[in-house]
């Protein structure tokens, strides 16, 4: 049963907040939004999985194309792996 997995929900989780930082990335930085707490934490969440990424694959101009390939391999992962746990 998928939905009592709680390693599939842990990733589906994760994945989500992959987006919310790929959504967060898009607005400016501002040091006195009130969202800086919530930054900071998908930030701290996130990073371990993104940096080794952003060190094989270079950006593109100005886009970061190792987030899209982390952001897959995650997802490749959590329905392929933790889906039949």
């Amino acid at each position: 049963m998928v939905d009592g997995n709680p390693l599939y929900v842990l990733g589906q989780i994760y994945v989500l907040i992959l987006v919310v930082r790929a959504v967060f990335s898009f607005f400016p930085y501002s040091s006195d939004s009130p969202l800086n707490p919530v930054r900071r934490v998908v930030t701290t969440v996130t990073e371990p999985v993104l940096a080794p990424f952003r060190r094989l694959i270079p950006p593109v101009g100005m886009f970061d194309v190792s987030f899209i390939v982390a952001f897959i391999v995650v997802e490749v992962i959590v329905q392929t792996v933790l889906r039949n746990i």
